[in-house]
């Protein structure tokens, strides 16, 4: 069948996520009327809005701290894995000697460390900000190290027959064709970005909405808790389609290469 017969029209992009969500809002709000669930257990869809409604500024400033640290400390992480990727495919001896180590320090729960990083660091955003490189990191390293090293053989000996030095091969071929899967790994990181920073702020609540989870969990105050978790959904949702967005706008022929 010919792609243009199998292609779902473009409308459906934006329209079938938006069908989703209404759907499970519809069967989570049903199923709280249907079996009397009271908002103390689970909330309904309502609760959530109310809850939201009555302290609105509250929600949006610790939101915007929790976005604050999550996009620091990816920038970081990006940073830091874009640069080990590179240094552990120039060199097959580092890759060697680092890899290893690596993938052993990412075996290390996050969570376990949390309290360490509050005694090293303080209760400050440094800790929250070195949680979210940490958790971020990892996958950011491997997708790109996996780009890195997939550059086709004919591209490499097309750069050596211009007399292309190693580094303009690097930089010229190696990285753009690995850019793609570098990519992959950016919307893995955004996406566990925002997790290490809800991990962190669990662990030291002084900001941020994983602060009021854990506050509102305490005073019992179940609907302002899933109106914080709602607000982490939507902030995920928007950062890891700006990613997306970033990758069509820097990479426009991947998807026709791709496909």
């Amino acid at each position: 069948m010919p792609d243009e017969e199998r292609a779902a029209p473009r409308w459906t992009g934006p329209v079938l996520p938006l069908v989703g969500a209404a759907v499970a809002v519809g069967l989570w709000w049903g199923a709280t009327a249907l079996f009397g669930i009271r908002a103390f257990f689970l909330p309904a869809p309502p609760d959530i809005v109310a809850a939201f409604r009555a302290q609105p500024a509250y929600l949006l400033r610790e939101a915007w701290a929790t976005l604050q640290e999550t996009v620091l400390g990816f920038v970081l992480a990006v940073a830091a894995g874009l640069l080990l990727a590179m240094l552990l495919t120039a060199s097959r001896a580092v890759e060697r000697a680092t890899l290893p180590l690596i993938v052993a320090l990412n075996s290390i729960p996050k969570v376990a460390l949390a309290p360490l990083l509050i005694v090293w660091l303080g209760y400050g955003p440094a800790p929250k900000i070195v949680m979210i490189v940490l958790i971020a990191f990892f996958p950011i390293v491997v997708a790109s190290v996996a780009g890195l090293s997939s550059t086709p053989a004919d591209l490499g000996e097309l750069a050596a027959s211009l007399t292309a030095s190693w580094w303009q091969a690097y930089l010229k071929v190696r990285l753009p064709w690995a850019l793609p899967q570098v990519f992959v790994g950016l919307k893995l990181g955004i996406s566990l970005a925002v997790i290490g920073a809800v991990v962190a702020e669990i662990s030291s609540p002084n900001g941020g909405l994983g602060a009021v989870i854990v506050l509102s969990g305490s005073s019992l105050d179940t609907p302002l808790a899933f109106a914080a978790i709602t607000l982490l959904a939507a902030l995920s949702i928007v950062l890891f389609y700006l990613v997306v967005g970033l990758e069509r706008l820097l990479l426009p022929w991947a998807r026709a290469i791709s496909g």
